[in-house]
């Protein structure tokens, strides 16, 4: 009987951090050239005007950054293969986190795709009741695909991938303590950033403003970190050898 070959710790340290920088290029870009993620609870004619004004160069920054997630979601599946052999639990682990890159890919590609045709409706008319129509039309879209898929369904499974991941890491001992706790500190912080979104439906909702932020950051970090030590768990083997 043939044995299944585990994925390399190299490639799995490739895909995280070329991964993380695939996402931070165009999400630095989108902060620059459109006030991501502030833009984000802007009113919908503002938000629709400066789409437009972005042009071509916006919706292939938009267009890129919904497919950053891809390589991430490659390393999740091989990290379940490497470590499912002694943590059999992470199998539901690594469904967590392809479906959380899966939900956020379709929230984000409604602006290259459905945004673009919205803005040009609402700049290029001069007719009061179609733009309203068309600001309605986009809140709905708006708060579906990014609130309800990307804000909430996404990152609400990309927290319990990264704590599930981090539990298990830190029983199995593969990486540095301290990278679990990283895993940890970041999910709490990212969670708190459900209250911006509850707020856009329950005036008053408690928030803080730095929540989706500074968790999403630390996330990236703990990633990159993950990267940096399943690389080192190659050249561990290699000295040992």
């Amino acid at each position: 009987m043939k044995t299944a070959l585990l994925p390399s710790n190299r490639f799995i340290s490739n895909l995280l951090i070329f991964g993380v920088i695939l996402v931070i290029v165009p999400y630095t870009a989108l902060t620059i050239l459109f006030d991501y993620p502030n833009v984000l609870r802007y009113e919908p004619g503002i938000i629709l005007t400066r789409f437009h004004q972005g042009g071509g160069l916006l919706i292939a920054v938009w267009w890129l950054f919904a497919i950053s997630g891809f390589l991430l979601l490659q390393a999740y599946v091989l990290i379940g293969q490497k470590l499912e052999p002694q943590e059999p639990g992470l199998r539901w682990a690594t469904t967590l986190g392809v479906m959380s890159g899966i939900v956020q890919i379709v929230g984000l590609l409604r602006w290259p795709f459905v945004v673009p045709v919205l803005a040009a409706q609402y700049v290029q008319t001069t007719d009061l009741a179609t733009r309203q129509a068309t600001e309605v039309v986009f809140t709905a879209i708006h708060q579906y695909g990014g609130g309800v898929l990307g804000e909430h369904l996404g990152q609400l499974l990309t927290i319990a991938y990264t704590v599930l991941l981090s539990l298990a890491l830190r029983r199995l001992t593969m990486v540095s303590g301290w990278v679990s706790y990283l895993g940890l500190v970041a999910s709490a912080i990212y969670l708190l950033a459900q209250g911006d979104l509850f707020a856009t439906v329950l005036p008053g909702f408690p928030t803080w403003e730095l929540a989706g932020l500074v968790g999403s950051t630390l996330w990236l970090v703990w990633l990159l970190v993950l990267g940096i030590q399943f690389r080192r768990l190659d050249e561990v083997a290699v000295q040992k050898a």
